[in-house]
């Protein structure tokens, strides 16, 4: 014989509103969208932007940002990263492409599936919603001027760079060329190493041994100038040739304290992850008022000498929270 038993209204009301309450809570549990910084390359530039991913993360408590190195700087390698990432489900992907004239079709593969932004090398040809970064023009037109200052009887100078084919490179030498354009200053060669760490080293002490009356060294990618500092140093000739740098690797800001480096461009990474994944957010939640009409947003750069390199490295020891 089963016994049963009333229960009283208030407790029956009570299991009531936990069913309701747990059933809403099951209903309404999302996984979180997926963000992702997608470099071109292994290299300490990149650890600034991602203290600023570090930072949007903790803005950001509904997504999860990720940060990614392909393994190798190539565009078929970075192309399958970034597949991978939206058949995992990225929400978003921003990249610096490696070969961006070349990687339209699969960059409008990515942009077909996820939302894309481009940061630091442009693909305007993509179907990219924002590129946020520098204007590598300009900074190429800093470091020109840098170049005058440092020569001003003029001399042959050399250029290094990773990836000679991104919008990046191409556009900080072209920067470079029109304000030296008439001058007395040449920029004879630029180097490129496909962010080679050892190629870059070989490619300088190359261009020394073939070019023994070279004035002036340039370094446009963060890691070619402490390249350029490496050999100078094992060679003697740390000093007596000018150095240009581009970015804020630790070795490059003290040559620049200690005089043997004359100048260095650097950029705000920070801010292109920072605002970058806050960006990319907002247009998930659609709000694209931030994505200005032309789709650029440009980070302006700076330009650090001795006069100005210890506040800028206490900044950046603060920023990285060190």
């Amino acid at each position: 014989m089963r016994i049963t038993r009333k229960l009283p209204l208030a407790g029956t009301t009570l299991i009531a509103a936990a069913i309701a309450l747990g059933a809403a809570g099951f209903a309404t549990a999302q996984p979180k969208k997926t963000l992702v910084f997608v470099v071109n390359g292994a290299s300490d530039f990149w650890k600034i932007a991602e203290a600023g991913v570090k930072k949007a993360q903790g803005e950001l408590p509904k997504y999860n940002l990720q940060f990614k190195y392909p393994e190798q700087a190539a565009a078929a390698v970075q192309q399958r990263v970034m597949e991978d990432l939206v058949a995992a489900g990225a929400a978003a992907i921003m990249v610096s492409a490696v070969d961006p004239k070349n990687q339209t079709d699969g960059l409008n593969k990515v942009a077909g599936q996820t939302v894309l932004f481009t940061t630091d090398s442009d693909a305007p040809k993509s179907k990219r919603v924002a590129y946020i970064g520098s204007s590598n023009v300009e900074l190429g037109k800093d470091a020109g001027k840098l170049m005058l200052k440092a020569l001003p009887q003029g001399g042959k100078c050399i250029g290094f760079v990773g990836l000679p084919g991104a919008d990046n490179a191409r556009e900080r030498i072209e920067g470079v060329r029109e304000v030296i354009k008439g001058s007395k200053v040449q920029l004879v060669d630029v180097r490129g190493d496909e962010i080679d760490q050892g190629r870059a080293k070989r490619n300088v002490e190359d261009a020394l041994a073939a070019n023994p009356d070279v004035a002036c060294l340039v370094g446009f990618y963060s890691y070619n100038t402490p390249r350029i500092y490496e050999v100078l140093k094992e060679t003697g000739k740390l000093g007596k040739i000018k150095v240009i740098g581009f970015d804020e690797d630790p070795i490059t800001l003290g040559g620049v304290k200690e005089g043997t480096i004359a100048g260095t461009v650097v950029q705000q990474p920070f801010e292109w992850g920072y605002k970058g994944m806050k960006l990319m957010a907002a247009v998930l939640e659609g709000n694209k008022s931030g994505v200005p009409k032309d789709g650029i947003i440009i980070v302006p750069g700076k330009v650090i000498d001795k006069s100005n390199v210890d506040a800028f490295t206490a900044g950046m020891k603060q920023m990285m929270g060190k």
